[in-house]
């Protein structure tokens, strides 16, 4: 952006700094390259000409200047520019152990394949307890905190109703009734979702093994999540803002207290 580079991929709660190593001993490993065959050639200029242009034609395939986030780049990105697309941290983590980033590491002496190893494990392992963590507090605010506010907010439009039809008749409470079906519904949902977000809870807590065990986190337990995330923002669009047991999006977001 500009004479600014511009770090996108990078997590809000990591450093920049094992970017920015990959990034300088990539550099600096293209370099060696290039003055290895400079260095020993006999016409300077001539060789500087190949190896730009033997350069372009190798690497071109990288040079995109169009819509990064169409999905149609990411099927010409991966079949037929035959570029990664690595789109989780279980898929990216194993190739700080493969062997030509093994090579290029420990020949300009910034990491031992040891400490690679020790990288990949220490990092896969934040990233499944991290997740963990998350999935045991997301379980508990729907069952501890969501569950009994839906069901509190419906019991209290159950008995609004009640009490207007006794007054009134039998013609009135339409507008609650389809409120009271809807959370109903929305709370079956909710259970049913922490119901299976438990199950594969446990299938993860019997699980040692770091690679296997954060690649389940990324199949299994995050798609839970997120099942059991879409009926609780169902819900909190039906309850009023005093009824919830959170801040909302709204709050969150552009509310300042």
């Amino acid at each position: 952006t500009g004479n600014r580079f511009e770090f996108r991929m990078v997590g809000s709660s990591d450093s920049i700094a094992c970017c920015n190593v990959m990034l300088n001993t990539a550099v600096a490993e293209s370099l060696r390259q290039y003055a290895d065959e400079l260095e020993k050639a006999d016409d300077f200029e001539g060789a500087l000409h190949t190896l730009i242009q033997r350069t372009i034609r190798a690497h071109k395939r990288i040079v995109f200047n169009g819509n990064g986030y169409d999905d149609a780049w990411i099927e010409e990105a991966t079949k037929v520019r035959g570029l990664l697309n690595l789109r989780t941290t279980p898929d990216a983590l194993p190739y700080l152990t493969a062997a030509k980033n093994v090579e290029m590491l420990t020949r300009h002496k910034v990491y031992s394949g040891s400490e690679l190893k020790s990288r990949c494990e220490i990092n896969l392992d934040n990233y499944r307890k991290t997740v963990h963590i998350e999935a045991k507090t997301m379980l508990d605010m729907a069952r501890r905190e969501i569950l009994p506010a839906v069901t509190a907010y419906a019991d209290t439009l159950a008995l609004g109703v009640n009490a207007r039809r006794a007054a009134v008749g039998a013609s009135v409470g339409g507008y609650e009734a389809r409120q009271i079906e809807k959370l109903s519904a929305l709370s079956e949902k909710i259970d049913a979702a922490a119901e299976e977000l438990e199950t594969a809870l446990d299938a993860y807590h019997a699980m040692s093994e770091v690679q296997s065990s954060a690649e389940f986190i990324r199949d299994s337990v995050l798609p839970k999540m997120a099942a059991l995330r879409a009926p609780c923002d169902a819900a909190e669009k039906l309850i009023p803002a005093k009824s919830w047991p959170f801040p909302t999006y709204a709050e969150l977001m552009f509310g300042v207290k």
